[in-house]
Protein backbone atom coordinates (compact mmCIF):
# COMPACT_ATOMS: atom_id res chain seq x y z
CA UNK A 1 0.00 0.00 0.00
CA UNK A 2 1.38 3.49 -0.95
CA UNK A 3 1.93 5.62 1.95
CA UNK A 4 2.05 9.52 1.46
CA UNK A 5 4.92 11.03 3.42
CA UNK A 6 3.25 13.33 6.98
CA UNK A 7 5.30 16.53 5.28
CA UNK A 8 3.59 16.28 1.88
CA UNK A 9 0.50 16.06 3.16
CA UNK A 10 -0.36 19.60 3.47
CA UNK A 11 1.07 19.74 0.29
CA UNK A 12 -1.15 17.64 -1.16
CA UNK A 13 -3.62 19.12 0.39
CA UNK A 14 -2.97 22.53 -1.07
CA UNK A 15 -2.69 21.10 -4.86
CA UNK A 16 -6.53 19.40 -4.19
CA UNK A 17 -8.09 22.94 -3.11
CA UNK A 18 -6.00 24.97 -5.67
CA UNK A 19 -7.65 21.91 -8.46
CA UNK A 20 -10.97 22.50 -7.02
CA UNK A 21 -11.23 26.39 -6.66
CA UNK A 22 -9.76 26.50 -10.74
CA UNK A 23 -12.32 23.60 -11.46
CA UNK A 24 -14.88 26.30 -9.72
CA UNK A 25 -13.64 29.37 -11.76
CA UNK A 26 -14.21 27.47 -14.95
CA UNK A 27 -17.93 26.06 -14.21
CA UNK A 28 -19.47 29.53 -14.86
CA UNK A 29 -18.78 29.06 -18.24
CA UNK A 30 -20.73 26.01 -18.83
CA UNK A 31 -24.24 27.60 -19.44
CA UNK A 32 -22.91 30.23 -22.13
CA UNK A 33 -21.14 28.22 -24.00
CA UNK A 34 -23.70 25.49 -24.29
CA UNK A 35 -25.89 28.63 -25.07
CA UNK A 36 -23.69 29.53 -28.10
CA UNK A 37 -23.48 25.81 -29.35
CA UNK A 38 -27.11 25.94 -29.49
CA UNK A 39 -27.04 29.22 -31.12
CA UNK A 40 -24.51 28.20 -33.78
CA UNK A 41 -26.62 25.29 -34.03
CA UNK A 42 -29.62 27.06 -35.04
CA UNK A 43 -28.09 29.52 -37.47
CA UNK A 44 -25.75 26.46 -39.44
CA UNK A 45 -29.50 24.75 -39.76
CA UNK A 46 -31.25 27.93 -40.43
CA UNK A 47 -33.76 27.42 -38.00
CA UNK A 48 -32.42 30.82 -37.10
CA UNK A 49 -32.26 33.27 -40.18
CA UNK A 50 -29.04 35.35 -40.16
CA UNK A 51 -31.18 38.56 -41.02
CA UNK A 52 -32.98 37.78 -38.27
CA UNK A 53 -29.99 37.18 -35.39
CA UNK A 54 -26.35 37.16 -37.25
CA UNK A 55 -24.57 33.52 -36.27
CA UNK A 56 -21.82 33.17 -33.62
CA UNK A 57 -19.22 33.50 -35.79
CA UNK A 58 -20.43 36.39 -37.58
CA UNK A 59 -20.35 38.25 -34.83
CA UNK A 60 -17.31 37.26 -32.78
CA UNK A 61 -15.72 38.76 -36.73
CA UNK A 62 -17.77 41.87 -36.27
CA UNK A 63 -16.25 42.24 -32.38
CA UNK A 64 -13.28 41.71 -33.85
CA UNK A 65 -13.42 44.81 -36.29
CA UNK A 66 -14.88 46.79 -34.09
CA UNK A 67 -11.97 46.00 -31.21
CA UNK A 68 -9.38 46.26 -34.28
CA UNK A 69 -11.01 49.48 -34.75
CA UNK A 70 -10.65 50.91 -31.27
CA UNK A 71 -14.26 51.85 -31.88
CA UNK A 72 -15.39 49.25 -29.13
CA UNK A 73 -13.05 50.32 -26.55
CA UNK A 74 -14.02 53.78 -27.28
CA UNK A 75 -18.14 53.32 -26.42
CA UNK A 76 -17.26 50.91 -23.51
CA UNK A 77 -15.25 53.34 -21.21
CA UNK A 78 -17.57 55.61 -21.47
CA UNK A 79 -20.43 53.17 -20.17
CA UNK A 80 -18.31 52.41 -17.74
CA UNK A 81 -17.54 56.20 -16.22
CA UNK A 82 -21.51 56.55 -16.51
CA UNK A 83 -22.47 53.02 -14.96
CA UNK A 84 -19.89 53.74 -12.57
CA UNK A 85 -20.46 57.15 -11.27
CA UNK A 86 -24.57 56.50 -10.72
CA UNK A 87 -23.57 52.94 -8.86
CA UNK A 88 -21.50 54.89 -6.88
CA UNK A 89 -23.85 57.82 -6.46
CA UNK A 90 -26.93 55.41 -5.60
CA UNK A 91 -25.57 52.63 -3.75
CA UNK A 92 -24.29 55.69 -0.70
CA UNK A 93 -27.70 56.97 -1.10
CA UNK A 94 -29.36 53.88 -0.40
CA UNK A 95 -27.00 52.43 2.28
CA UNK A 96 -27.36 55.82 3.97
CA UNK A 97 -31.34 56.17 3.70
CA UNK A 98 -31.40 52.46 4.84
CA UNK A 99 -29.04 53.57 8.25
CA UNK A 100 -30.93 55.81 8.62
CA UNK A 101 -34.59 54.20 8.70
CA UNK A 102 -32.88 51.15 10.34
CA UNK A 103 -31.53 52.60 13.44
CA UNK A 104 -34.36 55.19 14.07
CA UNK A 105 -37.91 55.48 14.51
CA UNK A 106 -38.64 58.69 12.98
CA UNK A 107 -35.86 58.27 10.23
CA UNK A 108 -38.38 55.41 9.01
CA UNK A 109 -41.41 57.47 9.98
CA UNK A 110 -39.72 59.84 7.17
CA UNK A 111 -37.83 58.13 4.75
CA UNK A 112 -39.53 54.43 4.28
CA UNK A 113 -42.94 55.21 2.87
CA UNK A 114 -41.05 57.71 0.58
CA UNK A 115 -38.78 55.51 -0.92
CA UNK A 116 -41.69 52.06 -1.15
CA UNK A 117 -43.44 54.69 -2.76
CA UNK A 118 -40.96 55.58 -5.65
CA UNK A 119 -39.57 51.95 -5.79
CA UNK A 120 -42.48 51.37 -7.55
CA UNK A 121 -42.14 54.11 -10.16
CA UNK A 122 -40.03 52.44 -13.00
CA UNK A 123 -36.80 54.50 -13.51
CA UNK A 124 -37.09 54.33 -17.11
CA UNK A 125 -40.83 55.79 -16.77
CA UNK A 126 -39.03 58.38 -15.48
CA UNK A 127 -37.19 59.54 -18.60
CA UNK A 128 -39.44 62.22 -20.18
CA UNK A 129 -39.54 64.48 -16.99
CA UNK A 130 -35.63 63.38 -16.58
CA UNK A 131 -35.48 65.38 -19.20
CA UNK A 132 -36.95 67.86 -18.51
CA UNK A 133 -34.86 68.15 -15.21
CA UNK A 134 -31.30 67.82 -16.40
CA UNK A 135 -31.45 68.33 -20.94
CA UNK A 136 -30.02 65.41 -23.10
CA UNK A 137 -26.40 65.54 -21.53
CA UNK A 138 -24.86 63.04 -19.47
CA UNK A 139 -26.51 64.16 -16.18
CA UNK A 140 -29.94 62.38 -17.26
CA UNK A 141 -27.88 59.02 -17.93
CA UNK A 142 -26.16 59.19 -14.46
CA UNK A 143 -29.41 60.06 -12.72
CA UNK A 144 -31.42 57.47 -14.28
CA UNK A 145 -28.57 54.87 -13.05
CA UNK A 146 -29.27 56.40 -9.65
CA UNK A 147 -32.41 56.37 -9.11
CA UNK A 148 -32.68 52.76 -10.02
CA UNK A 149 -29.71 51.26 -8.22
CA UNK A 150 -30.43 53.12 -5.00
CA UNK A 151 -33.90 51.12 -3.90
CA UNK A 152 -31.98 47.64 -4.19
CA UNK A 153 -29.22 48.68 -1.60
CA UNK A 154 -32.08 50.55 1.02
CA UNK A 155 -34.33 47.77 0.49
CA UNK A 156 -32.33 44.72 1.38
CA UNK A 157 -30.12 46.94 4.07
CA UNK A 158 -32.82 48.49 6.09
CA UNK A 159 -34.19 44.68 5.60
CA UNK A 160 -31.16 43.13 7.18
CA UNK A 161 -30.93 45.68 9.88
CA UNK A 162 -34.37 45.53 10.96
CA UNK A 163 -33.99 41.29 10.67
CA UNK A 164 -31.05 41.33 12.72
CA UNK A 165 -31.61 38.57 16.23
CA UNK A 166 -32.55 40.82 19.07
CA UNK A 167 -29.92 38.61 21.12
CA UNK A 168 -27.06 40.05 19.49
CA UNK A 169 -28.27 43.44 21.09
CA UNK A 170 -28.85 41.61 25.05
CA UNK A 171 -25.17 40.26 24.26
CA UNK A 172 -23.93 43.64 23.52
CA UNK A 173 -26.05 45.19 26.40
CA UNK A 174 -24.46 42.28 28.84
CA UNK A 175 -21.09 43.33 27.00
CA UNK A 176 -21.61 47.00 28.61
CA UNK A 177 -21.56 48.38 24.77
CA UNK A 178 -22.43 51.88 24.31
CA UNK A 179 -24.48 52.69 21.50
CA UNK A 180 -22.24 53.66 19.19
CA UNK A 181 -20.39 50.56 19.44
CA UNK A 182 -23.38 48.39 19.76
CA UNK A 183 -23.99 50.12 15.83
CA UNK A 184 -20.42 49.81 14.77
CA UNK A 185 -19.66 46.12 16.13
CA UNK A 186 -22.95 44.88 15.60
CA UNK A 187 -25.67 45.70 13.84
CA UNK A 188 -23.69 47.58 10.78
CA UNK A 189 -21.62 44.20 10.14
CA UNK A 190 -24.66 42.13 10.86
CA UNK A 191 -26.21 44.23 8.23
CA UNK A 192 -23.16 43.62 5.38
CA UNK A 193 -24.84 40.44 3.88
CA UNK A 194 -27.84 42.31 3.54
CA UNK A 195 -26.24 44.65 1.86
CA UNK A 196 -23.90 42.99 -0.41
CA UNK A 197 -27.64 41.49 -1.57
CA UNK A 198 -28.41 44.64 -2.75
CA UNK A 199 -24.95 45.54 -3.94
CA UNK A 200 -25.32 42.49 -6.72
CA UNK A 201 -29.10 43.56 -7.60
CA UNK A 202 -27.79 46.97 -8.12
CA UNK A 203 -24.96 46.48 -10.46
CA UNK A 204 -26.82 44.12 -12.33
CA UNK A 205 -29.99 46.82 -12.63
CA UNK A 206 -27.24 49.29 -13.28
CA UNK A 207 -26.60 48.03 -16.84
CA UNK A 208 -30.61 47.26 -17.67
CA UNK A 209 -31.02 50.79 -17.31
CA UNK A 210 -27.45 52.12 -18.94
CA UNK A 211 -28.69 50.16 -22.18
CA UNK A 212 -31.60 52.40 -22.14
CA UNK A 213 -30.29 55.88 -21.11
CA UNK A 214 -27.76 55.47 -23.71
CA UNK A 215 -30.07 56.09 -26.32
CA UNK A 216 -31.53 59.16 -25.16
CA UNK A 217 -29.45 61.19 -27.72
CA UNK A 218 -26.14 59.90 -27.11
CA UNK A 219 -23.21 59.92 -29.52
CA UNK A 220 -21.49 57.69 -27.33
CA UNK A 221 -21.30 54.32 -25.65
CA UNK A 222 -22.40 51.04 -25.97
CA UNK A 223 -26.20 51.45 -26.02
CA UNK A 224 -25.17 54.82 -28.60
CA UNK A 225 -23.53 51.63 -31.07
CA UNK A 226 -26.57 49.81 -31.01
CA UNK A 227 -29.11 52.15 -32.04
CA UNK A 228 -26.82 53.05 -34.67
CA UNK A 229 -26.61 49.27 -35.46
CA UNK A 230 -30.19 49.40 -35.81
CA UNK A 231 -30.84 51.91 -37.91
CA UNK A 232 -28.97 49.97 -40.45
CA UNK A 233 -30.34 46.67 -39.38
CA UNK A 234 -26.77 45.32 -38.55
CA UNK A 235 -27.55 42.44 -35.88
CA UNK A 236 -24.15 41.57 -35.70
CA UNK A 237 -23.37 44.89 -34.26
CA UNK A 238 -26.24 44.01 -31.90
CA UNK A 239 -25.46 41.24 -30.35
CA UNK A 240 -22.01 42.56 -29.85
CA UNK A 241 -23.35 44.73 -27.73
CA UNK A 242 -25.63 42.79 -25.87
CA UNK A 243 -22.52 40.41 -25.34
CA UNK A 244 -20.80 43.08 -23.54
CA UNK A 245 -23.37 44.16 -21.66
CA UNK A 246 -23.67 40.85 -20.56
CA UNK A 247 -19.88 40.20 -19.43
CA UNK A 248 -20.12 43.41 -17.94
CA UNK A 249 -22.62 42.49 -15.64
CA UNK A 250 -21.50 38.84 -14.80
CA UNK A 251 -17.80 40.45 -14.50
CA UNK A 252 -19.64 43.18 -12.01
CA UNK A 253 -21.63 40.87 -10.03
CA UNK A 254 -18.38 38.23 -9.81
CA UNK A 255 -16.13 41.28 -8.32
CA UNK A 256 -18.79 41.95 -5.72
CA UNK A 257 -19.23 38.57 -4.74
CA UNK A 258 -15.07 38.67 -4.30
CA UNK A 259 -15.80 41.73 -2.10
CA UNK A 260 -18.16 40.31 -0.31
CA UNK A 261 -16.38 37.08 0.34
CA UNK A 262 -13.09 39.56 1.37
CA UNK A 263 -15.00 41.00 3.86
CA UNK A 264 -17.42 38.46 5.34
CA UNK A 265 -15.13 35.38 5.68
CA UNK A 266 -16.65 34.64 8.81
CA UNK A 267 -20.29 34.13 7.11
CA UNK A 268 -21.01 30.13 6.82
CA UNK A 269 -23.23 29.46 3.29
CA UNK A 270 -24.62 26.24 2.34
CA UNK A 271 -21.96 24.94 -0.83
CA UNK A 272 -24.23 23.38 -3.36
CA UNK A 273 -23.38 19.72 -4.37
Amino acid sequence: MTTIPIKNIGQVDIKRVATRLRLDRLRVLIGPVALVAVWQLGSATGLIPEQTLAAPSTVIAAGGELIETGRLQEHLLVSLGRAATGLALGVAIGAVLAIVAGLFRLGEDLIDGPMQILRAIPALALVPLAIVWFGIGEEVKVFLVVFATAFPVYVNTHAAIRGLDPRYGELARTAELGKFALVRQVILPGALPGFFTGLRFATAISWLVLVVSEQINATSGIGYLMTQARSFAQTDIIVVGLVVYGLLGLTSDRLVRLIEGRVLPWRRTFAAQ
